[in-house]
């Protein structure tokens, strides 16, 4: 994709979101169930789109809530439903109609007290801390689109493993959802919002509280506090811009905070590398701000609206590709967390660097590989046989110093507070350590493209396979492998990758796009990379 003449520039005004306008549709917008992009459809981590299409609309917020209700009633999950939002716009209004659902339904619904958003890690990390002292089973719904542009909006639920919801979970809800919907929401149990959010089943919860007093067992927080070092912290405007203020007054951290206000036209960002407004905190596009002003700190970092994933800017390297940082964060907790399970592995995504398994070579760990999504890392986490799951698009997470679980998802505070923890206890940077990599392994060469796609090529590629090569050859290289299953867990991985002596690439159509995905790596040069990719585009042309 060419650069836009935007990319890392200030937002002009005229691409700004007319934020009534697009609240009004959210409420005025009837779906139309004839057309697929108006159902309700669960991607990698829950349902997306925006009221101006008709794609996450009232209809759309209320049929999902109740099918989470009809959802608990039948797997008996009776504790109380922790609700957090993000900045986004349609974030507000898609709470209270949650809300009139949720007390419509008889459920008692944990709400945040001091501060209206919660990002997804403290939803997380609130489930699990619930669960570990009660008989019930509490769990939870997270409102976020992540880091998509300001006219959309999302709608995630984390069952009471804490973490996104498995592919059982999330096809069982987004069929009942739609059959909700095409019973004109006949079967929805409401109870209207100013009634709603004063009923006794409305709980107040500190979720910044409980979260970051208890930081200091995931994270060597002390040792920053005392080091002095100079951080910066970019909120991006997100759900967490006021935990980095609670955070650095508790640990007297010395943190400068930027973007620290609510905006919902995020404004203040520059734009993306196509010309949209996209809090992308993985981007140096998005990040252009934040990297101008590397030099001023030991370390700084920014977080998407729902603080799920990291963006860490170093002074010798700015913005590090999150492959790089997840390549670092594995080596140093393996070697630094001493009681963790002595066999518990390293999680990836399958279209995550390869620099993570040589790593795990050199700390005797082994690899679980599995699909594009968090939510294959749930599991793992929560019974502790993995010490770290992170995955390609910046989101990781780890357990606790004594080896229990501390989060089941995306956790971008504890992963940016951990770049600062690295440089402390070791001296030197993530980039640093990083480069060491390098030094010992070669340098790779990493690229994720999104390519148009219909329909019916998606529906293509998620059947590739072996068959379909008629060489045992791609860019000069042997094929070593074809794979449609994960390594780790043996699931579908909706696509192929296909590994070769000196790189490797993968194919996966959009969950709620009309785009097909390409990741590839090469350990030679761009020229082996590029070749790669053209080889991969040409197999699915053809296909």
């Amino acid at each position: 994709m060419s650069l836009h003449p935007l990319a890392g520039k200030p937002a002009p005004k005229d691409i700004l979101t007319n934020i009534p306008n697009l609240v009004s549709y959210y409420y005025i917008n009837e779906p139309d169930l004839e057309n697929p992009v108006n159902k309700v459809v669960f991607g990698t981590s829950g349902h997306r789109g925006t009221s101006l299409n008709g794609s996450f609309n009232e209809d759309h917020i209320a049929a999902i809530t109740q099918a989470i209700c009809n959802y608990r009633k039948l797997k008996g999950i009776k504790g109380p439903l922790f609700i957090g939002k993000d900045t986004h716009a349609l974030s507000e209004p898609a709470f209270i109609t949650a809300i009139e659902v949720l007390v419509g339904n008889g459920i008692t619904v944990m709400v945040s007290e001091g501060t209206p958003w919660t990002p997804t890690p403290a939803v997380s990390y609130a489930i699990l801390k619930f669960n570990r002292n009660n008989k019930v089973l509490a769990d939870g719904i997270v409102i976020t689109p992540s880091h998509n542009p300001p006219e959309d909006g999302g709608f995630k639920y984390n069952p009471p493993s804490g973490g996104p919801a498995d592919t059982d979970v999330t096809s069982w809800l987004e069929k009942e959802a739609n059959r909700i919907m095409e019973k004109d929401l006949n079967d929805i149990k409401w109870e209207h919002f100013a009634h709603a959010i004063k009923s006794s089943q409305i709980k107040r919860y500190n979720f910044m509280k409980e979260y970051v007093d208890d930081l200091i067992y995931v994270l060597n927080i002390e040792k920053i506090s005392s080091s002095g070092m100079k951080i910066a912290a970019d909120s991006l405007g997100g759900s967490g811009l006021d935990y980095y203020g609670y955070i650095a007054e508790k640990y007297k951290l010395n943190i400068d905070l930027y973007n620290n206000f609510y905006d919902p036209t995020f404004s203040f960002m520059t734009v993306d590398k196509d010309g949209k407004i996209r809090m992308d905190c993985s981007s140096p596009y998005a990040m252009a701000g934040l990297i101008k002003l590397k030099d001023n700190y030991d370390i700084a970092f920014g977080s998407d609206p729902d603080f799920d994933r990291h963006g860490i800017v170093t002074k010798t390297g700015g913005l590090m590709n999150p492959n790089h940082y997840l390549s670092v964060a594995a080596w140093y907790l393996f070697n630094t967390r001493v009681d963790w399970n002595k066999d518990a592995a390293i999680g990836k995504t399958l279209v995550s660097s390869a620099m993570i398994d040589k790593v795990a070579s050199i700390i005797n760990r082994k690899v679980y590989e599995v699909p594009v999504g968090f939510k294959w890392f749930v599991n793992g986490l929560l019974r502790c046989t993995l010490g770290f799951g992170g995955e390609e698009s910046a989101g990781g997470s780890f357990l606790r110093k004594d080896g229990l679980p501390w989060s089941t998802d995306k956790d971008g505070i504890i992963m940016s507070l951990l770049s600062a923890e690295i440089l402390v206890e070791t001296g030197k940077d993530p980039y640093e350590h990083y480069r060491s990599f390098e030094d010992r392994f070669g340098k790779a060469y990493y690229t994720r493209l999104d390519i148009p796609s219909t329909p019916e090529e998606k529906e293509k590629i998620k059947k590739l396979s072996k068959d379909l090569f008629k060489s045992d050859e791609i860019a000069g290289d042997k094929i070593l492998a074809v794979l449609n299953k994960a390594p780790g867990n043996d699931a579908s991985i909706g696509g192929v990758k296909v590994v070769t002596e000196n790189g490797w690439f993968a194919a996966r159509p959009s969950g709620t796009e009309q785009i097909y995905k390409i990741y590839a790596e090469s350990f030679k040069d761009e020229e082996h990379l590029n070749q790669l990719i053209e080889e991969a585009k040409l197999l699915i042309k053809n296909l």
